[in-house]
């Protein structure tokens, strides 16, 4: 059995071959069409459900999904745990009344699945029950705390039901079979509820954690997987109870079992986007490294199977193992989108410069896509805004408002600055309305540090930090916008800025020439040229001071950041023509990247473009999308260049990179033929996703990023 690799070699072979033969069928789609058969359990048999209260509501729906929900457990699996109704998959609570969900799920956040292994869950229900006890409790905090008592009894009852079904496969064997669920049903008894005692323990109390919430509706990520099963795996193979070849081969069904939602079928972003990142390498809450076995096998694993449902980002610092980069310089090569890099110590400085405690910064993780956050501890949203769209209209004055005559560049700029102001204003005054939503989600906040402690919910300011971020959308177009104009009018003078105006207005109409001048005789953002990277450093800066002039108010943080995450596609109709030489409705750039085709220099001068901005100051983060030609890495090219070029990116001071590998060529086969690429992956954004589930808009837009050749 081989996988598509966007080289020419194929994908070496670590694992079993019945291992690869359950990747094939999980990954054929088999499991989610499954869920699909049944999308939710109803709640219509429940007396006096539509008069209830919302928090009792909610609890009967998740005692409901924890009794009846289809059980899976295949004859080749390793662990106990299945994510089995429909809506889940669609971000809703699978539960309905009268035909209807009755409440949404949650995603853009990382639980506490550290702390829960850890302690077990029969710790959260004795911190529960004593904060119950105390006297001094709100009616509002009674019920939350009251809650979240529940969904542990329904882990219970989902629990039990597992245990049964094993011993129902018990009782029908002989022999080595019998043996072997003997061994899973030991294995899963005490977990989640006490903590691990060995790997296969903490592997199997992680996935039926991480399948539980998922299975309630939430799309959560994992954090940092090699921190929390490094230890064990270290313990266990010291003393002998299990080899590197059978932790890969558990690991192997971990990764496996999260595939359960694929369907192979076109999708708005890819059906690999739930949100289930994880975090590699980079040092813990003491400073001390983390990198061990888990994170070598991970990547092993990630290299061998074609797994993009699980977006893997590693944190590289100066004393990162030169094994590990070259473990993700094969993933890069292999094509897939899975692995990104994160610059440890410019994103520790950032935080720590935010206000963060330094404990709390070296602990960070994201949220399921890239953007910076606390793992189990944040109640984490963002407001991606298309600035390029408001500086186009309220500056350059492209939907017809009147704008003033500006006499030079800086009387523009300053005009920029006036509307950032202004966004800045709108988006504090958003800020501090945010969460003070009483829509239960008791699963999250079980999960979630601080909810049990102030005995207030996820959404109603519970977590230990609430964050809101502003997040730039546009900003290299914005910046090439900028550029433009201060070239063409003011610096060149070929033309007014009112003529310019008008012919922007006119979409380049009849304006063949100029539009050619644009297009071919400006070095825009992204190619190492000091007057557009100065500028870009310029609005950058000028960006985050409108926004941390008021970092933290009304107890909600607000972190800057940078992004599009493919909203381009959506926003391109709302834009007006491009004074850097682009038509009205094309798709320009994506995240921090340069706007498609203008980067002529190749990767080292995107680089060392977007190493130069003051991205400290973006404590939520921003990405960098790099896409690769496969030629450009054959012949051993990965391995020697890549490991190089993500140790330039950190001491250049970059923020986080994802790179990808693709054919165009092949990309635009696999468009046109679809059945024989199912496996084929990108990074989109923050997540990867089969390149045959997007739309043709978003293949498009992956197909048209610009292929680096050196």
């Amino acid at each position: 059995m081989t996988f598509f690799s966007a080289v020419k070699e194929p994908r070496p072979v670590r694992l079993d071959e019945q291992t690869r033969a359950f990747a094939e069928r999980s990954l054929s789609g088999l499991y989610g069409r499954e869920a699909e058969q049944t999308p939710a359990v109803s709640l219509d048999g429940i007396p006096g459900f539509g008069e209830m209260a919302p928090y009792e509501q909610y609890d009967r729906a998740i005692w409901t999904i924890a009794e009846k929900a289809p059980l899976r457990l295949g004859e080749e699996e390793l662990l106990c745990g299945a994510a089995t109704l429909g809506l889940a998959i669609e971000h809703t609570v699978p539960a309905t009344y009268r035909g209807q969900a009755v409440f949404p799920g949650v995603s853009h956040l990382t639980l506490g699945f550290s702390e829960a292994l850890r302690l077990g869950v029969d710790d959260y229900q004795r911190r529960i029950d004593c904060r119950l006890a105390q006297g001094d409790l709100l009616h509002e905090q009674r019920t939350v705390l009251e809650s979240m008592r529940s969904v542990i009894d329904a882990l219970r009852i989902w629990h039990r039901r597992y245990l049964r079904k094993l011993d129902g496969r018990i009782s029908r064997t002989e022999g080595g079979e019998r043996a072997r669920w003997q061994a899973m049903r030991d294995t899963l008894e005490p977990v989640p509820f006490q903590p691990p005692r060995s790997f296969y323990q903490a592997v199997q109390s992680l996935w039926f954690l991480f399948a539980f919430t998922r299975l309630c509706g939430t799309w959560p990520g994992i954090g940092r997987l090699d921190e929390m099963l490094g230890g064990y795996l270290e313990h266990d193979l010291r003393d002998g109870v299990i080899s590197r070849e059978e932790a890969r081969r558990l690991l192997a069904h971990f990764f496996i079992k999260g595939c359960e939602w694929v369907r192979l079928r076109e999708c708005s972003g890819g059906d690999a986007q739930h949100y289930q990142n994880i975090v590699l390498c980079g040092v813990d809450a003491d400073g001390r490294e983390v990198t061990n076995d888990v994170s070598r096998l991970t990547l092993e694993i990630l290299e061998e199977l074609p797994i993009s449902d699980f977006p893997v980002a590693v944190r590289v610092n100066r004393n990162t193992p030169d094994d590990i980069l070259a473990l993700i310089a094969r993933n890069v090569r292999h094509g897939g989108g899975v692995v990104a890099v994160y610059n440890e110590e410019l994103i520790l400085r950032s935080l720590i410069g935010f206000g963060y405690e330094p404990r709390d910064a070296r602990r960070f993780a994201n949220d399921g896509c890239w953007e910076i956050q606390i793992p189990g501890e944040t109640c984490f949203g963002y407001w991606a805004y298309d600035l390029y769209r408001q500086f186009q209209e309220e500056v350059l004055g492209l939907d017809g408002r009147d704008t003033p005559v500006y006499d030079s560049f800086e009387e523009l700029y300053d005009r920029y600055l006036r509307m950032l102001a202004s966004f800045s204003e709108d988006f504090h005054c958003r800020a501090d309305h945010q969460y003070r939503n009483l829509t239960p989600c008791s699963v999250v906040s079980l999960f979630t540090r601080g909810c049990i402690e102030s005995g207030r919910a996820y959404w109603n300011r519970g977590a230990h930090f609430s964050v809101l971020s502003p997040h730039f959308g546009g900003f290299a177009d914005t910046v090439n916008a900028l550029y433009a104009v201060k070239k063409l009018v003011y610096d060149r003078r070929l033309l007014s800025f009112g003529d310019f105006q008008e012919i922007l207005r006119d979409d380049w109409q009849g304006q063949d020439e100029l539009l050619k001048e644009a297009r071919e005789s400006l070095v825009l953002f992204g190619n190492d040229s000091d007057e557009a990277d100065s500028l870009a450093e310029r609005v950058l800066a000028d960006f985050t001071a409108a926004v941390h002039r008021v970092p933290n108010r009304k107890g909600v943080l607000r972190p800057a950041g940078v992004s599009t995450f493919g909203r381009q596609i959506e926003w391109k109709g709302d834009r007006y023509a491009h004074p850097h030489g682009f038509h009205r409705g094309d798709v320009l750039a994506s995240n921090l990247g340069p706007t498609p085709g203008t980067d002529r220099e190749g990767v080292t001068a995107v680089l060392r473009s977007c190493c130069r901005l003051p991205l400290e100051q973006l404590p939520c983060g921003t990405a960098l999308d790099i896409k690769f030609s496969p030629t450009a890495l054959e012949d051993g090219g990965a391995e020697e260049a890549l490991p190089d070029l993500i140790r330039a990116f950190c001491e250049l001071g970059g923020f986080f990179m994802q790179m990808d590998t693709a054919d165009d060529r092949v990309l635009r086969e696999a468009q046109a033929h679809p059945e024989n690429y199912p496996h084929l992956a990108v990074r989109v954004a923050g997540w990867s996703a089969r390149f045959a589930t997007l739309g043709r808009e978003w293949q498009d837009m992956i197909i048209e990023r610009t292929a680096q050749q050196r």
